[in-house]
């Protein structure tokens, strides 16, 4: 990082942004980033993009149990979160989490922009879906303008 970098930042450190979602992969991607960052002294902000509800599915729910349930498991991921975020910081590493509502490429890509990453990490997708489709990661690493970390 150059010095004109350096000035640039609020506290003249490195940040590594890191999309956790609660799953397995995204998990492991948080541990490499936690090794990352405490070697490098980086600041490292954990991003977890909620789902924005709404949509044919809510609008089928007329009895509100969809919702409910989907509402549990943001919170349940959440508070894992938060433990998660609470275990980085007994190991010396200083981090933040930050949640937002809305699609996973769209929140990681303005949460890098916002704090000026110097990279991505995030989990490969195991969804069957993805490998057809496309997966986050694979989106940041061909339309991301930061450097991106795909941890299997």
């Amino acid at each position: 990082m150059t010095g004109r970098q350096q000035e640039d930042r609020p506290d003249g450190r490195a940040s590594i942004v890191v999309g956790v979602d609660g799953s397995e992969t995204s998990l492991r991607a948080a541990a490499y980033a936690v090794g990352t960052a405490r070697r490098q002294g980086a600041r490292l902000v954990f991003v977890y993009a909620r789902s924005a509800g709404g949509g044919i599915g809510a609008m089928l729910d007329t009895t509100g149990v969809g919702q409910a349930a989907a509402l549990s498991e943001q919170d349940r991921t959440e508070a894992m979160l938060r433990d998660l975020q609470q275990q980085v910081a007994a190991h010396g590493a200083r981090s933040e989490l930050l949640v937002r509502t809305g699609e996973p490429f769209a929140v990681l890509s303005q949460v890098a922009r916002e704090v000026r990453a110097d990279c991505l990490v995030v989990g490969s997708s195991t969804s069957l879906g993805h490998r057809i489709a496309g997966s986050l990661a694979v989106r940041l690493v061909r339309k991301a303008r930061w450097p991106v970390t795909v941890v299997p």
